[in-house]
């Protein structure tokens, strides 16, 4: 049996590689992973959801964010980059860092082939363990289908919604989604 040795990074060695590096990775408690290239349809449904998201939330306190900013789990020292957070008022900065936040109220994740088991599964778990966190979408990219989490007194409520025409209401930014499914990617209505 061959064993490899595994390179363990610090923090501030993860975070000193990520600010140079062309490409994302994800920091997993020691581990850094990069994280795989998405396609022409994932950042237009990505880009189609955050543009959309950002107009329906104008004039109000809540602030959508894209792909570009790191998300960091305290609990289970991870940093992440979701594909839109929105958060209530103003994000909450970890340690002054202008780069890691920690406090969304909404996720969205449009699923890959490649991550939606991880989106699902473990990312879920790692991100209910932020206080402030209560609604969750996992956007599929290959057919109009979208799950969305609500965190209720007595845990998190599974809605789905399918069709070619779906109107979501997301409780916790107050608004209806309106998605529109075409041939090529997700498309917003209002």
């Amino acid at each position: 049996m061959i064993s490899t040795i595994s390179r363990r990074y610090s923090l501030d060695e993860y975070r000193a590689i990520e600010e140079k590096a062309e490409g994302r990775s994800e920091y997993r408690d020691g581990e850094i992973v990069p994280m795989p290239g998405g396609t022409l349809k994932h950042s237009r449904i990505r880009g189609n959801i955050f543009a959309f998201l950002k107009f329906l939330l104008r004039d109000t306190q809540f602030e959508p964010i894209n792909s570009d900013l790191r998300l960091w789990i305290p609990e289970h020292r991870r940093g992440v980059y979701p594909d839109v957070m929105i958060f209530d008022g103003e994000p909450q900065l970890n340690a002054e860092r202008l780069d890691e936040v920690l406090n969304p109220t909404l996720i969205v994740e449009v699923l890959s082939p490649s991550t939606a088991d991880y989106d699902r599964l473990s990312k879920f778990r790692m991100y209910r363990s932020i206080g402030s966190f209560s609604e969750y979408l996992l956007v599929e990219q290959d057919e109009p289908f979208v799950e969305r989490y609500s965190k209720q007194p007595q845990g998190w409520l599974l809605s789905e919604f399918s069709g070619l025409e779906l109107s979501i209401s997301l409780d916790s930014v107050n608004i209806e989604f309106a998605f529109v499914h075409q041939s090529s990617n997700l498309a917003m209505k209002l």
